[in-house]
């Protein structure tokens, strides 16, 4: 499996359509085989998605997200955890473990939208009333 992170000096980076890096991580029974930085060369929603589907990403963790980047992500197959924070080595290992933490500030304020975060629209990802929700991947992609 291949875990994409918006990445900048070892922190998520808090906008995916601006990130200029991600870090990739191939994984498989239950550790890191090879990680490595890639610039993207490029800056924009769909550039991105498109990126990450042509480097055979599975899973992308994320700081903001629009929902037009959501549903290219959704319609590329690429499951999301977004709204996350913090090192990004140490969000991989979470998402490993199953304990990945993403809060509902999941969309970029930029994008104009409010309070809590939408949901259905995108893959690997099921909603409560509220609260922080847990993302998780396995190894069967």
């Amino acid at each position: 499996m291949r875990i994409a992170v918006t990445y900048e000096d070892g922190q998520i980076f808090q906008h995916f359509g601006h990130t200029q890096q991600f870090k990739f991580y191939d994984v498989g029974l239950g550790k890191i085989f090879h990680s490595q930085v890639v610039d993207t060369g490029s800056s924009g929603h769909g550039a991105q998605a498109d990126f990450l589907r042509s480097n055979q990403v599975d899973v992308l963790i994320c700081g903001g997200i629009g929902p037009g980047a959501q549903n290219a992500l959704a319609q590329s197959g690429i499951k999301l955890c977004g709204g996350v924070s913090g090192s990004a080595d140490q969000a991989v290992e979470a998402l490993m473990n199953g304990s990945l933490v993403f809060g509902e500030a999941i969309h970029c304020e930029h994008h104009g939208h409010g309070g809590g975060h939408q949901c259905g629209s995108y893959v690997g990802h099921t909603c409560s009333a509220g609260g922080d929700q847990v993302c998780s991947a396995s190894e069967e992609n």
